[in-house]
């Protein structure tokens, strides 16, 4: 397993421990009220962790401590993980931000784009460019989740077993021909919408490569890395590792899940690389830490720092937020002032954000609490696991924000010295 440690005081690196208790107090009320059955927090200045901190159990029922080597279900925290995988592909010119989506997947070319009607009888309209690789980095493809419950071709995906897992038995390949079959729900590169993309895009990764997604990413990310507790399933012998999963009761108090809480141990037949991997705080501070090196980690370098850099500006269309061109999700996050790189939310404007947030900061957050986020600009990592869903019925993820930014209160004595902001890209299509 790897190890994570406290490296250094708080003050050399520019945070105010005390001010960082007032996180620990703040989640702790979580624990204590029974909204949270148990959270970690990992945070790192100057490539230096200043701060980690433990609350509460990770299997309640149990009478399990939460502890840093504790397996959390990553969900959609994995899509960034996926993400990085592609853009080695296309570092390696094996595939490029342009390319069509039926290059790899044949059965996109026929997909057609919602307009009117019933979900029993939808009017569709041709595709006017094809979906590219680019639009499922972006979440611009048109595709959709059933969950949203937002859109009629949310309600088609849910019909055909697609809302909050995929079918029983059927692989990713499968997945994608259905998938291929539903309507879009706008011209590719149009909008955005956060849906199964970056499934999508793992079966992109899996044609091109010519392996298993799983395969692939432990070969060129994860054990790279150091990434030893992050896959597609728990082994046996560190089942016990793995949390509990928790959803919000009608009380407010979270209610252990163990239809939910049985998933993770086991070789799932879809291999989702928009939130199939379990993971654990140290593996993903390591996953973090690369982002913020540039692409490298302690002599491992996964990505040139200028594909980095172009991950993390805003790409979606006219350089717009996600207010003005997202479709409403539910989310702790902001729309105004957010903007979408390759693979993870990107702040275009903190003032419009109306919180605590850093121009160019990138990160992304999981329906089930898992949350990181990079700040190039002052040079810091966060990493927050738990295991509660829906992660929007509390304020958990953006008072948190609050909470470690405003204990930044000096510069690190070793920091990144480019000054990065989040600048827009033209659209693809």
């Amino acid at each position: 397993m790897t190890d994570i440690k406290i490296e250094v005081d708080p003050a050399d690196v520019g945070l105010d421990a005390g001010r960082l208790g007032r996180i620990d107090a703040y989640l702790a009320e979580y624990v204590d009220s029974g909204r949270l059955a148990g959270w970690l927090l990992g945070v790192s200045r100057g490539g230096r962790v200043a701060h980690l901190a433990a609350g509460g159990h990770r299997d309640r029922e149990a009478n399990l401590p939460m502890e840093l080597n504790t397996i959390f279900r990553a969900w959609s925290i994995t899509k960034p993980v996926t993400s990085v995988a592609a853009m080695i592909l296309v570092e390696e010119g094996i595939i490029s931000l342009r390319d069509p989506l039926e290059t790899f997947i044949p059965a996109f070319a026929d997909t057609r784009v919602y307009r009117r009607g019933p979900v029993s009888r939808p009017v569709s309209e041709p595709l006017q460019d094809p979906i590219r690789i680019g639009h499922l980095l972006s979440h611009t493809s048109g595709l959709t989740y059933g969950f949203h419950r937002a859109h009629p071709v949310d309600e088609l995906y849910r019909e055909a077993g697609f809302e909050w897992t995929t079918p029983p038995g059927m692989d990713l390949a499968t997945c994608c021909e259905r998938w291929a079959e539903f309507p879009l729900l706008f011209q590719p590169g149009s909008a955005w919408n956060y849906g199964v993309s970056s499934d999508v895009l793992g079966r992109v990764i899996e044609v091109a490569s010519g392996q298993p997604l799983d395969e692939f990413l432990c070969q060129r990310v994860l054990a790279p890395l150091g990434m030893v507790d992050t896959g597609f399933w728990v082994p046996k012998q560190d089942a016990d590792r793995l949390a509990g999963f928790y959803l919000v009761g009608p009380d407010g108090r979270a209610v252990r899940d163990d239809h939910v809480a049985g998933t993770g141990l086991n070789r799932p037949a879809c291999l989702s690389g928009s939130a199939g991997l379990v993971t654990t705080l140290p593996d993903y501070h390591r996953f973090a830490q690369m982002l913020l090196g540039g692409g490298e980690l302690q002599g491992v370098r996964l990505l040139a720092p200028g594909t980095v850099d172009l991950m993390a500006r805003n790409h979606l269309p006219d350089g717009g937020d996600l207010q003005a061109v997202g479709r409403p999700v539910f989310s702790e996050m902001p729309f105004e002032g957010m903007g979408f790189g390759l693979g993870f939310a990107v702040v275009t404007d903190p003032v419009r954000t109306r919180g605590l947030y850093s121009a160019g900061e990138f990160g992304w957050h999981s329906a089930a609490s898992t949350i990181f986020w990079v700040d190039p600009a002052a040079d810091l990592t966060v990493i927050f696991m738990a295991q509660l869903m829906p992660s929007s019925a509390y304020p958990l993820h953006s008072r948190l924000r609050q909470l470690v930014n405003q204990a930044v209160v000096g510069r690190p004595r070793t920091r990144l010295e480019d000054d990065v902001v989040a600048r827009p890209v033209r659209a693809l299509g």
